[in-house]
């Protein structure tokens, strides 16, 4: 006696209109949420990115859903960049310095805020975006160290907290008038991590480990 042969089902691919929509309110809301922060209405953002509000829904079931997938976005567009940087160049300072102004044109400093107080920092898709981003920095960091073109008392951390904290506003500026300055103060800090050093660091290399204790 035959046994019935399981009828395979193919997965069902979005359609390109879907994805191009959802690209767009990825897109939408990562411009709103930098101007105006996490909790910018969810109608404002439909309104920029061009779609109804029911796709936005459709694709975000909630606002903490669309503030993940705006994060691992950044991250992994930037992981990206550092990543094609060193395979094209093989230069780790320069993959390095490639990292450090897409990590401040994609507005990582914006992440801060919105990853500690919105959702679970520990949902699987941050924790695969984050894991890669600190992975690949690392492995540049210790290729730069190791050729010798970057001092050696640093760690990820201290890269990480510098490009957030340089790559944000001053007080009482705008956002704006801010930008022009900021590639010029992050070329500033990498001129610094360039070995030899000039000088010696206070307390140890900060790692990322430190900055989720902290």
């Amino acid at each position: 006696m035959q046994t019935a042969t399981p009828v395979q089902h193919k997965a069902t691919r979005p359609r390109a209109d879907a994805l191009r929509n959802r690209e767009r309110i990825v897109s939408a809301a990562r411009e709103m949420f930098t101007e105006f922060g996490p909790d910018v209405p969810l109608d404002e953002i439909a309104r920029r990115a061009g779609v109804g509000n029911a796709t936005v829904y459709r694709n975000f079931p909630d606002r903490d859903a669309l503030v993940r997938e705006v994060v691992c976005s950044v991250m992994d567009r930037t992981s990206e960049a550092a990543e094609q940087a060193l395979a094209e160049h093989g230069d780790a300072f320069g993959a390095l310095e490639r990292f450090v102004h897409v990590a401040a044109d994609e507005r990582i400093s914006a992440l801060c805020p919105m990853v500690a107080s919105t959702f679970d920092q520990n949902h699987p898709d941050l924790e695969a975006a984050r894991e890669r981003v600190e992975q690949i920095i690392d492995l540049i960091m210790d290729r730069a160290k190791a050729a010798g073109q970057m001092r050696l008392d640093v760690g990820v951390g201290d890269l990480m907290v510098a490009v957030a904290q340089l790559s944000r506003p001053p007080a009482g500026t705008g956002c704006v008038s801010a930008d022009r300055f900021v590639h010029r103060h992050l070329q500033l800090f990498l001129d610094g991590l360039r070995a030899p050093a000039r000088s010696v660091l206070p307390g140890a290399a900060v790692t990322m480990e430190d900055l989720r204790q902290a």
